[in-house]
């Protein structure tokens, strides 16, 4: 199948006096990420990465963040775009994996949420998420919350793939009768046997 890979990073500063979102969660701190919308650096780098990897552009191509529509609008409006723009393109998701870097909080101790709400927010199995943290060691950027992201999505099936399918099928089906064949001509293995039907099916009412 027609695979690709797509990338995204966002990053935003923590402020007081705005509630912090990531992962499509409320998280109990004392500041918020600053930014025009509600600032889920997780969302918005799974965004993009979607976006990227069917070259759809990026999250400010289809919100700006000077307009005022979006001023604290929460992110997974973007995420649905982003969805939908990668269903137009005929791909599905394969798997997502993220890594946070932010000094607090925690992000352990509710990975696993966080992935369950991303799952569903993506409308994937639990298993095609993953969601990592990191501490910003020795690079002065304690005040600052990063994610990556990388998307990987497959062409979904269309009414040719499936087609083709069919045909394999049929192919297989042909080339066992001929294995068959060659087993009970050369080795006097003896062919399956294709049980009739005791009853007429056609005269039972």
């Amino acid at each position: 199948m027609d695979t690709r890979i797509g990338f995204g990073y966002d990053s935003h500063v923590f402020k007081a006096g705005v509630r912090l979102r990531i992962g499509g969660m409320t998280l109990d701190h004392p500041e918020g990420l600053a930014g025009h919308s509600d600032g889920d650096v997780l969302l918005h780098a799974i965004t993009d990465a979607l976006l990227g990897a069917v070259a759809a552009g990026d999250i400010g191509s289809f919100f700006p963040p000077g307009d005022p529509r979006w001023k604290n609008a929460d992110s997974s409006i973007f995420l649905k775009l982003a969805m939908e723009e990668l269903a137009n393109a005929g791909y599905q998701i394969v798997n997502v994996d993220t890594t946070l870097i932010l000094a607090a909080p925690k992000i352990g101790p509710i990975a696993g949420e966080m992935r369950s709400r991303v799952a569903d927010l993506l409308g994937v199995d639990l298993d095609q998420v993953s969601i990592k943290a990191k501490t910003p060691e020795g690079l002065n950027l304690d005040h600052v919350a990063q994610c990556h992201a990388v998307a990987l999505v497959e062409r979904s099936l269309d009414e040719d793939d499936l087609k083709s399918m069919s045909a394999v099928i049929e192919s297989q089906r042909q080339l066992e009768d001929v294995v068959e064949d060659l087993l009970s001509s050369v080795h006097g293995v003896p062919k399956k046997r294709v049980v009739d039907p005791v009853y007429d099916t056609e005269d039972i009412t």
